[in-house]
């Protein structure tokens, strides 16, 4: 390791020492709200055992889902390893929840580039997409970072509107995150005008970072993946929803077929990985997070733009570095992929993606491809150029991978 890097480390890692003490609070908090959940839901070694075929009511799998509802303090859940990916829980819950001529509202700006695709509100048409099928769509801008309380009330008062989206983590954008205490007032706000209209988050990256999670301020419904947060680099596919038994029934024959629902789906040995990495979970977050801490920290001092900086509040693992050039993302990126314990001599390079409108650069030697709680990073190929970083199974390794990407951004690495 270059020399100059490695004495730059120290002086940041005395700086964030405060940080890491309020990450470790968070990660106490959230650990005993897991270790209560497997105690009052009475998990039991049986439980570990698996299904195939068509998964008949198998109560490993039952039990999964009766924990995470524990956890999300919601009625019901589904954790499936059906599930693809995060995009692919989002859409089934959209599609599930939404009928022809029903309209939906972000009220966080743009979404995704993915959901856009899903939505029908991108440049990439799809036969397939919500719009397709009759489905309208509204979105309103955040005003300086936060919820346009007014407009989003003006626009309810209406009650026209079947289900409100709001995306917790900022995405491909330049906007901040939200904290778990915008998302309790916008919801308040919105249940004092139509309480009976449906509130989804999209809950990525977000899962056990905050002391509460958003079904416990009030949303109807929450989504996530299973190769981010919860699945601690341990799941190796899945994801979940939580929130109102009835619209998780819902969610659940879109998922399956009408009439069926929940009750198939093998589990297909993944039980024990699927409780074993919600159990890591709040300590592999908080790696995480510190890992984005201290890159915060590190890339600033290097005169990089970051945001969040190290000490602001955090709502997600994400992390952005913008490097200004098209040349800088991928060297960033490849540095990422240098400093990975898998495919670490491979160079990613810029490439179409489905669902995405630029080309994208994705860099992560992960245990399991595609998961983002291990380190990676990725980034568009647009102005102004923004790296986003998350992950880190542990800190020790998160360290490593960014100073081996800061050794390559500088040019003293091939």
């Amino acid at each position: 390791m270059d020399t100059n890097i490695y004495e730059l480390s120290k002086q940041v890692e005395e700086e964030i020492k405060p940080i890491f003490n309020k990450i470790d609070n968070i990660c106490e908090i959230n650990s005993i709200k897991v270790i209560k959940a497997f105690q009052e839901c009475n998990l039991q070694e049986s439980h570990f055992n698996t299904s195939t075929g068509y998964g008949i009511d198998e109560p490993g799998r039952n039990k999964i889902e009766e924990i995470y509802a524990n956890i999300f303090k919601t009625e019901d859940a589904l954790v499936r390893t059906q599930f693809i990916s995060g995009t692919h829980a989002l859409s089934v819950t959209l599609s599930a929840l939404l009928r022809p001529g029903d309209t939906m509202i972000s009220i966080s700006g743009d979404p995704y580039d993915t959901l856009k695709t899903i939505i029908g509100c991108g440049k990439e048409e799809s036969k397939s997409s919500l719009k397709s099928y009759g489905v309208k769509y509204e979105q309103i801008e955040l005003v300086n970072n936060d919820f346009d309380i007014e407009k989003i009330r003006e626009r309810l008062i209406k009650k026209d509107v079947k289900l409100v989206e709001i995306q917790k983590s900022r995405g491909y954008s330049t906007r901040k995150s939200l904290t778990i205490d915008q998302i309790e007032k916008v919801i308040k706000t919105i249940k004092s005008v139509n309480n009976e209209v449906i509130i989804m988050v999209d809950n990525c990256y977000g899962e056990f970072v905050e002391e509460k999670e958003p079904t416990q301020v009030g949303a109807d419904i929450i989504v996530g993946s299973l190769m981010k947060n919860l699945g601690a680099g341990i799941a190796t596919s899945g994801a979940y929803i939580a929130g109102k038994k009835e619209l998780i029934e819902l969610c659940a024959e879109r998922l399956t077929a009408p009439g069926i629902g929940k009750e198939i789906g093998p589990s297909l040995n993944q039980n024990t990985n699927l409780l074993k990495g919600l159990f890591f979970a709040p300590s592999v977050v908080a790696s995480s997070l510190k890992t984005v801490v201290f890159a915060s920290r590190f890339l600033e001092k290097l005169g990089y733009s970051v945001e969040p900086k190290y000490d602001e509040k955090r709502a997600d693992i994400v992390q952005t570095i913008k490097l200004g050039t098209a040349e800088g993302l991928v060297k960033f990126c490849q540095g990422i992929q240098a400093g990975s314990p898998i495919d670490s001599n491979v160079l990613p390079e810029p490439g179409d993606m489905g669902g995405y409108e630029d080309k994208v650069i994705m860099a992560a030697g992960t245990f399991t491809e595609g998961s983002t709680i291990e380190l990676s990073c990725d980034g568009p190929l647009r102005e102004p150029y923004i790296a986003y970083m998350q992950g880190g199974l542990t800190y020790e390794y998160g360290k490593y991978g960014i100073m081996k990407a800061i050794k390559r951004l500088k040019g003293k690495e091939g």
